[in-house]
């Protein structure tokens, strides 16, 4: 909390200086590229940004702006939420990530926490979730409850993050179903639910009969119950947009991050560092599985949550094969972070190319 001190003149005649200290919260923004109505990516960040205001009460104030594009329209809302005095300000999209460099070069004395980017500076942290290990146990969910061996995957932009989570999927999807094939479909959005249903209906007229995505809405989810075909979703638990057809979701929750963030900065010890928590620190993890799905799946999928959390086993532990048969990962190796933040190829049984 910030002290700040106030100096007035005592009377007209006599001048006494006092000093008077007074408590002001610390200002905290989030920055949202799509609306937080969108029952993904947007709504979880805001839902844990609520769960830490109520936490810390009057010692924090907290405020966000929706549905900012990337680019200059984001340096512009950054850069606003700056000079109005904001102490800490998170930036929740990857297309962020220059933007708020660049912003926190302006006001060093700001800090600033960039969602899933790379870039950190002597004021810009940055933080990540490992939801390529909810990915993997959604797809052991997926594999086993696909009767014709096609999923299909809506994917945003073709960025590691994502492809990361297409091939996690994957690998989840063939410890159910060593044979089992993926159709992909770009939208090159991440908001955008006409384009995302769209998607998501061209996959079940390709045959895949599991749906997912990498987008922030439900459209997928909603898509897949019209037609009467599973799904899982992403960020947030979609039962209610599908009852019937929603396997799980694969969920992130943010929440434990920004208290820890924050109660940082109120302590005077924050520092520039990069983060990515996941299964074990309770980031990810994935929503109650639909009673239609098997017993013993659901224990299979429950001991290798486990083992993960543990250390027991590796999303990307070999052998681990490309599209073109190329040996990726050896048996006994597994890729480490440097490797998948770098990640540019598909697993096998993926079909397509990844466009450049």
């Amino acid at each position: 909390m910030k002290l700040r001190h106030l100096f007035g003149l005592a009377t007209a005649t006599l001048i006494s200086w006092s000093t008077v200290l007074y408590a002001e919260p610390l200002k905290v923004g989030f920055v949202y590229v799509s609306p937080i109505g969108d029952a993904g990516w947007t709504y979880m960040h805001d839902e844990a940004r609520k769960i830490v205001a109520n936490e810390f009460g009057d010692k924090i104030e907290t405020s966000y702006v929706e549905s900012v594009a990337e680019g200059a329209d984001a340096e512009r809302v950054i850069r606003n939420m700056a000079s109005r005095g904001y102490d800490l300000i998170f930036t929740t999209s990857f297309g962020y990530m220059n933007p708020t460099i660049k912003v926190g070069k302006m006001f060093p004395k700001v800090k600033f926490e960039h969602a899933t980017g790379y870039k950190t500076a002597p004021n810009v942290g940055n933080y990540q979730a490992r939801d390529y290990q909810g990915r993997y146990l959604a797809g052991m969910v997926a594999g086993a409850m696909s009767k014709d061996g096609v999923i299909g995957y809506v994917g945003a932009f073709p960025i590691p993050e994502v492809i990361r989570g297409i091939n996690s999927f994957m690998l989840g999807a063939q410890q159910m179903n060593p044979d089992i094939k993926m159709k992909v479909v770009w939208v090159n959005t991440w908001h955008d639910p006409a384009r995302e249903r769209e998607a998501a209906e061209s996959l079940i007229l390709q045959g895949a009969d599991v749906l997912t995505m990498h987008t922030d809405s439900a459209a997928v989810v909603q898509a897949a119950a019209a037609k009467n075909v599973y799904a899982v979703g992403f960020n947030s638990d979609m039962t209610a947009y599908g009852p019937k057809v929603h396997l799980t979701s694969s969920t992130q929750h943010w929440e434990s991050i920004y208290r820890a963030k924050v109660q940082a900065v109120l302590d005077g010890t924050w520092k520039s560092e990069s983060i990515w928590h996941g299964l074990k620190e309770g980031v990810v993890d994935i929503s109650p599985i639909n009673p239609i799905v098997p017993k013993t799946v659901v224990e299979k999928v429950e001991q290798y949550k486990a083992d993960i959390i543990a250390g027991k086993r590796d999303v990307y532990q070999g052998p681990i094969y490309n599209q073109a048969g190329e040996l990726m990962v050896a048996e006994g190796k597994f890729l480490n972070d440097e490797e998948l933040h770098k990640q540019n190829w598909y697993v096998k049984g993926i079909e397509g190319k990844i466009p450049q």
